[in-house]
């Protein structure tokens, strides 16, 4: 059974190319959402073995998503991908119970490795 993933990013390109990469690469994309508003009940619906949530998008940021996301699922795995990673975002990310924070300037190729690893270690 393919790997099912939940895309969040405000930012449609950002959005429709992970969707390809992953789809091309036989990942499962069960959903993407502008805003963490949107991936709070596709995230309870869809039940996506791994999210891929960005950080800075406009009015809930990608922490108060997966902080709401992680309260009806408390064993959501959550990779923070974003462009503004820090120690103080990581550390924070962390408090969130967000799985692994991957900066976007790591490129595509660490990201699927990062979601088929946290399929593996999650996995029922």
């Amino acid at each position: 059974m393919s790997q099912r993933v939940l895309i969040v990013d405000d930012t449609e390109h950002v959005r429709e190319m992970l969707e390809a990469m992953l789809e091309l690469d036989g990942f499962d994309v069960v959903g993407a959402a502008a805003s963490g508003e949107d991936a709070i009940p596709l995230a309870i619906e869809h039940r996506p073995d791994v999210i891929v949530m960005d950080y800075k998008m406009p009015g809930m940021d990608g922490l108060a998503a997966s902080r709401e996301i992680r309260k009806a699922r408390s064993d959501q795995p959550i990779i923070l991908y974003t462009a503004y990673l820090d120690a103080t975002l990581e550390a924070e990310a962390k408090e969130a119970g967000i799985a692994l924070c991957i900066g976007k300037v790591e490129g595509l190729s660490q990201l699927e490795r990062h979601i088929t690893e946290l399929c593996r270690d999650f996995a029922p």
